[in-house]
């Protein structure tokens, strides 16, 4: 079973100033957390990025855009693009967003994976990105955006989504493992 890691790193990152996917944390750029949260589980890793962002990437790492006639339609647009992109059974999606992110909590979420969608909800609030999705959830995702239709959630729920508390993924904080970096002072406070 060939599983395939998808970096969303294509939000305006308007309240952050500057694109998140290159924001440094404890020396590594935020995607590099993403990639080395997803490696241990993924033969491949596709980031998804908006076109005027492809040239920062290294050369060595596989780099997409949206797909064309989905462009620029959030993160749903991303998952779609990931999954045209690398075919696999099963995909790891994680946001650029969460420096915190670790590769032990991605593996505790894949290991409750069985089938369909699985992402994690943290004392309430739902993380979508933060999600397993088997191959089969393409073609829902890209009707979905057919029809201007653009929540994740959605197309989660119409494959019966497991939602995962996270606190039972982490031994760690899991309110700072789960957090988006949205403004450059959550760094300075973590």
């Amino acid at each position: 079973m060939k599983t395939a890691g998808i970096v969303l790193a294509g939000g305006l990152s308007s309240r952050f100033g500057s694109p998140k996917a290159f924001a440094e944390w404890e020396g590594r750029l935020f995607y590099q957390w993403s990639l080395a949260a997803l490696s241990p589980y993924c033969e491949e890793i596709v980031i998804v990025t908006r076109p005027e962002l492809v040239g920062r990437f290294p050369g060595d790492l596989q780099v997409t855009t949206d797909v064309e006639t989905f462009a620029g339609q959030g993160p749903i647009a991303g998952i779609l693009s990931g999954m045209e992109k690398l075919r696999a059974n099963r995909y790891i999606v994680l946001p650029c967003d969460m420096p915190f992110m670790t590769a032990d909590v991605v593996g505790r979420l894949l290991e409750c994976h069985s089938s369909g969608v699985t992402a994690v909800v943290l004392d309430g609030k739902y993380h979508p990105l933060v999600s397993v999705w088997d191959g089969i959830t393409c073609p829902d995702l890209k009707k979905a955006l057919e029809n201007g239709k653009r929540r994740v959630m959605d197309v989660q729920e119409k494959h019966g989504v497991r939602w995962i508390e996270g606190e039972l993924l982490t031994e760690d904080d899991a309110h700072r493992i789960f957090m988006n970096a949205n403004t450059p002072d959550i760094l300075e406070r973590s």
